[in-house]
Formats: structure tokens, C-alpha cells, sequence
């Protein structure tokens, strides 16, 4: 593991790493994000609907194959699922997209 990809780890996607609070805060659900650019981040998923949950998310970043684009996690289906606050569920790298 890289300077960057531990800079990454346990931090919440879209903060930066100096913001005051860049981890995980504890009233809040997430969605751990496995492989790919953004591997190790926290996507916050609360007030997400579970079909919105289904549909995984389109990330921008800069970190992916097309720089500016977005990349793709989703959910592997029957994997389980924990409701309430803290990680509740991994979203699973599947590709790139401008």
C-alpha cells in the first residue's frame, strides 16, 4: 500500500483529508467502498433508500482510468446488510467511465 492509498483508508468519500472531520462520524451509515481508485474510502450512504442502495453510485474522481470521469460501485447481490448507523453494507468496484 502506497503514501496515498493509506492517505485514503477510513476516510469518508468526498472530504478532503484536512478537513476537521474526515472520518466517519458516528450517527451517520456507509457504504465501504472495495477495489478500484477509491479502495478503503466510506461512501455516506444515510437517508439512502434501499433500492437506491441497489443501484450502487457513479463516483467522480480523479483517481480512475479517465481522469474527470467517474467510477462505478455497486453491491454484490445477497450479500448481507446491517441497518443503522456505522458501515452497513460494501459497495464493490466495477469499472470506469468518462
Amino acid at each position: 500500500m502506497n503514501g496515498d492509498e493509506q492517505l485514503l483508508r477510513g476516510r469518508v468519500y468526498g472530504h478532503d483529508h484536512d478537513d476537521p472531520k474526515p472520518g466517519p462520524l458516528p450517527h451517520q451509515t456507509y457504504a465501504a467502498l472495495i477495489g478500484g481508485p477509491l479502495d478503503g474510502l466510506l461512501l455516506d450512504i444515510t437517508g439512502w433508500r434501499p433500492e437506491e442502495v441497489d443501484d450502487g453510485a457513479a463516483l467522480p474522481t480523479e483517481l480512475g482510468q479517465f481522469p474527470g470521469g467517474r467510477s462505478l460501485y455497486d453491491p454484490r447481490p445477497g450479500e448481507p446488510r446491517k441497518p443503522g448507523p456505522g458501515v452497513s453494507c460494501r459497495f464493490h468496484y466495477s469499472g470506469d467511465t468518462p
